[in-house]
């Protein structure tokens, strides 16, 4: 068995990789204190040939089990060349940044961009904007293709959009034009950061907890004019690459 942690700033992610790398064993659990103690109570009873950890927490696993550690870009690129070798970019859509991944033909990158300034750009307004409305998230993320009015969010910090949302909301627009002014909000942050690149593929892989929200696949998709797919477990992608990654490891050694 070969194991990923990917230990990120909401939530934790566990994936375990059989002899053939198959995933057979997965696990998300809410990021709190002592995660890696909670991560070495999940993994005592399984069997553990090579263990990889990535995410902001992945040196508190390093520290427990002594084992490598790679970066979130290395892992989403591993992932996606998993799942679609024949793309060559990943967005990843976290709690706590935003990126865009250039990938080599082999599972590796090339480049990539980061938002990690403000909580404006990444998964984290989307939940404060739909608790704010009081909706649930995965309604959030469906009610924006009921938009009448495509309204804007134009400001970079998340303490000033939350403002506008409000002001929104004061203004007793629809939920589903809200809604659709937090997305296009995201959407062109990304967009903007996918731009800097050359994209010759006709496929960009979405991962992290945001590919789970289809009307921000949509938007993207159709401000890059290219086909955006979720990643088959998106929230799980950075455990799934870093367990490849311990797989790779231990058949060198």
């Amino acid at each position: 068995m070969y194991w990923g942690v990917d230990i990120g700033s909401t939530y934790t992610k566990i994936c375990g990789l059989d002899d053939s790398q198959n995933i057979i064993d997965t696990k998300i659990i809410p990021t709190i204190v002592n995660q890696d103690e909670i991560v070495k109570e999940y993994l005592q009873d399984k069997k553990v040939e090579m263990l990889v950890s990535t995410g902001y927490g992945r040196h508190m696993i390093e520290e427990i089990f002594s084992c490598p550690v790679i970066s979130e870009i290395k892992a989403h690129a591993k992932a996606a060349y998993y799942f679609q070798n024949d793309a060559d970019m990943v967005i990843d859509l976290g709690g706590q940044d935003s990126k865009v991944i250039k990938l080599d033909l082999s599972g590796g990158f090339i480049d990539f961009k980061m938002n990690d300034k403000c909580a404006a750009g990444t998964g984290k307004f989307l939940e404060i904007a739909s608790n704010r409305m009081g909706l649930k998230l995965e309604e959030f993320s469906k009610i924006g293709f009921e938009a009448t009015k495509e309204l804007s969010i134009s400001s970079m910090c998340a303490v000033f959009a939350e403002s506008e949302v409000i002001s929104l909301i004061a203004k007793k627009e629809s939920a589903s034009n809200i809604c659709y002014a937090v997305h296009e909000s995201i959407a062109s942050r990304l967009a903007s950061m996918a731009r800097k690149f050359a994209i010759k593929s006709d496929k960009i892989i979405f991962s992290g907890g945001g590919a789970l929200n289809p009307f921000l696949l949509y938007l993207v998709s159709k401000k890059l004019d290219k086909e955006v797919i979720a990643s088959k477990y998106p929230q799980l992608a950075g455990a799934i690459g870093s367990a490849l990654a311990g797989y790779e490891v231990y058949k060198q050694l």
